[in-house]
């Protein structure tokens, strides 16, 4: 992605509440995020960032490395703190006005099962989206960005 791309993800990104990571070459995160971009409307309350893009930068995302983004999902909030897993909904949700959605999985008994459910989902989504292992993916992305130095290293 372009830096004209990464500010078209974000168009208010001064006014953004919470930044959602998220893997663009994941059919069922993609459903998810054309979701919330339709619950945003265009007011700019989460800022979604494509960690699947070549130019994604850790450092312009709570230090959130590529590896350990497509391993869990994870946001960043304006004062840089990271949150990962089902808390990422949580928040995304409440920033957007829908946060009942996501309530109950707060609740003593549903919030770890929700929690658990997740983390077998994490484990797995590569696999049941029909995609290559987690260590093949960062194989090819390391050999098509040059060790994982991107432009930076380029002469």
């Amino acid at each position: 992605m372009t830096t004209t791309a990464a500010a078209a993800e974000a168009p208010n990104a001064a006014t953004w509440k919470i930044k959602l990571l998220y893997d663009g070459d994941c059919p069922l995160c993609l459903r998810e995020v054309n979701f919330l971009r339709k619950k945003d409307g265009g007011r700019g309350l989460v800022a979604f960032t494509d960690i699947a893009a070549d130019d994604y930068s850790p450092e312009d995302n709570g230090g959130v490395d590529f590896a350990t983004a497509m391993g869990r999902i994870h946001a960043v909030r304006p004062d840089g703190t990271v949150i990962k897993n089902v808390e990422v909904f949580r928040q995304v949700y409440n920033v957007l006005g829908i946060g009942w959605i996501y309530a109950p999985t707060g609740w003593p008994i549903i919030g770890p099962l929700v929690d658990w459910v997740y983390g077998l989902w994490a484990n797995w989504r590569l696999a049941v989206t029909g995609r290559p292992s987690l260590k093949t993916i960062l194989a090819e992305r390391e050999a098509r960005l040059g060790a994982g130095c991107s432009d930076r290293c380029q002469v």
